[in-house]
Formats: C-alpha cells, sequence, structure tokens
C-alpha cells in the first residue's frame, strides 16, 4: 500500500480568523503608536514651525497647510491598514486602527475648521470684490 500526498492546504488570509494573541500584539502597539505619531506630529512638528515662525503669517500658514497634508496622509494610510487587517480577519487590530482613524479624523476637522475661520473674508465682502 502506497500512501499518496495530501495536498498542501491552502492558507488564504481570510479563511480563518487571526489568533486573540497575534491580534492583540499586533493592535496595541499600532495604536500607541498611531496616536504618539500624531501627538509628536501637532506637537513637535507643526508647533515648532510656528515657532520658528517667528510671526511670519506666510510660514505659519505654510506649516498649517503642510501640518494638514500630513493628517490627510496618516487617515488614508489608517483606513488602508485597518481594510488589510480585516481581510485578515483581526478584529482588535481593526478596531485599533479605526479609533486612530476616528481621532486623526477629528483632529483635520478641528484645524481645517480653524483654517477656515482664520481665513475667512471680512463680514460683508463680495467675493472678487477689490477690497476682498
Amino acid at each position: 500500500m502506497t500512501k499518496t500526498a495530501l495536498a498542501p492546504k491552502r492558507r488564504r488570509p481570510w479563511s480563518h480568523r487571526t489568533p486573540l494573541r497575534q491580534d492583540l500584539a499586533i493592535a496595541i502597539p499600532l495604536l500607541l503608536a498611531g496616536t504618539a505619531w500624531l501627538a509628536k506630529d501637532w506637537v513637535l512638528d507643526f508647533g515648532l514651525e510656528v515657532w520658528a515662525a517667528q510671526g511670519n503669517q506666510a510660514d505659519i500658514d505654510a506649516a498649517g497647510l503642510a501640518f494638514m497634508g500630513r493628517l490627510r496622509v496618516l487617515l488614508v494610510t489608517v483606513l488602508v491598514l485597518a481594510v488589510l487587517a480585516g481581510l485578515f480577519r483581526a478584529p482588535w487590530t481593526v478596531t485599533a486602527h479605526l479609533m486612530v482613524a476616528l481621532l486623526a479624523a477629528v483632529v483635520l476637522g478641528h484645524v481645517q475648521q480653524e483654517w477656515d475661520h482664520d481665513h475667512a473674508p471680512p463680514a460683508g465682502c463680495v467675493r472678487y470684490g477689490p477690497n476682498c
């Protein structure tokens, strides 16, 4: 009697749920890293650029726009990673990424609202008017 070799099992990411230990081992550091990156970018990168501008409004505006761009990149990156974690059926990693995405979206909304408020035309100004 001869034994036939069994065909190797194919492992697709969505075929089995990621074990809880591996899921938490990835989710917790990624949650901390995303939050720390957001805080570091806000305090050190944006804050120090504004401080270095020494009141020059053009440099402050450039720092604000650069910060909003970095926030958008972080938001898109975290959402793509959440989709990938969803493919691997890692619910805690998806939750951690969505929490960081929510935090980044709130900060981005706040920064954009401040930008719109600071750069709004004066009241009674007609768009494309000579004094606006």
